[in-house]
């Protein structure tokens, strides 16, 4: 698939920084950090009640399938993790062509509710995809009946605090820096509606470029109303960081816009 003359993974290429070539890594102990998620033209990423959609047609589908195996991990929510049971790999990209890099799965998932015989899970135990790490609010990592039916089931569980020591929220710096520390140099983190809007406020709270790099949103030719889930309801003027255009590309039927965070 060619995207304005060049193949998909010279694409993104050209608009995903390079681990290793930015100060930025070291300077604030973490990973490269790109969002990206598919919406609506009235900005829905879900279906009501957190339904899962198939937005993206056929090629940004697959160019997302290719950014995947551009990162070391792909972060999605506990929400996206319990709807949508998503095994986050690259079966989309032709076998023969597929790269043998599976980037680590990571679900941020504060109070534990991932099921234990959830695909991610299930393809570790099958050898088909990576061991899963949860993100949890480091209050429960000892001595928790959750812990252990998630370790026993596979995954590896990582404790990072929370904000204000609720267990709602992870403290994102936090997150990227044990992350970082882990080995994770390059992070896509896919959504939901909570991650993708706790990331971004957090992008406007702090300096643009100590959390995010680079978003990438495909923009889908439909509709989906008044009950479908968006990420920005809830987010103040104050905390939607202020965007630099890189590039837009049609894909099929879709619009892929790349943007920078000033």
């Amino acid at each position: 698939m060619l995207v304005g003359g060049q193949s998909v993974t010279e694409f993104l290429s050209s608009v995903l920084p390079v681990p290793g070539n930015s100060r930025l890594e070291d300077e604030f102990q973490r990973p490269l950090v790109t969002l990206t998620f598919a919406q609506s033209l009235d900005a829905k990423i879900a279906g009501k009640g957190g339904k899962q959609l198939i937005l993206s047609g056929r090629e940004s589908m697959l160019m997302t399938h290719w950014m995947r195996t551009k990162h070391d991990a792909i972060l999605v929510g506990i929400g996206t993790a319990l709807n949508d049971d998503p095994q986050l790999n690259s079966r989309h990209i032709p076998e023969d062509e597929r790269p043998s890099h599976l980037p680590r799965p990571v679900i941020l998932d504060t109070n534990l509710r991932l099921r234990p015989d959830c695909k991610l899970l299930k393809n570790y135990r099958e050898r088909k995809g990576r061991r899963p790490w949860v993100i949890c609010d480091a209050n429960l990592t000892s001595g928790d009946e959750r812990k252990s039916i998630l370790e026993d089931a596979g995954a590896r569980v990582i404790g990072v605090p929370s904000v204000d020591g609720r267990s709602c929220f992870i403290v994102i710096p936090d997150l990227l820096k044990v992350l970082y520390n882990f080995g994770i140099k390059s992070l896509m983190v896919e959504g939901g509606a909570t991650v993708i809007g706790s990331f971004l406020a957090e992008c406007a709270r702090t300096k643009p470029n100590t959390i995010i790099d680079t978003l990438i949103i495909t923009i889908a030719p439909m509709l989906i109303g008044d009950d479908g889930v968006g990420y920005a309801e809830k987010l103040l003027a104050t905390q939607i960081p202020s965007l630099k255009h890189i590039q837009t590309e049609v894909m099929g039927r879709d619009v892929v816009v790349v943007s920078a965070l000033k």
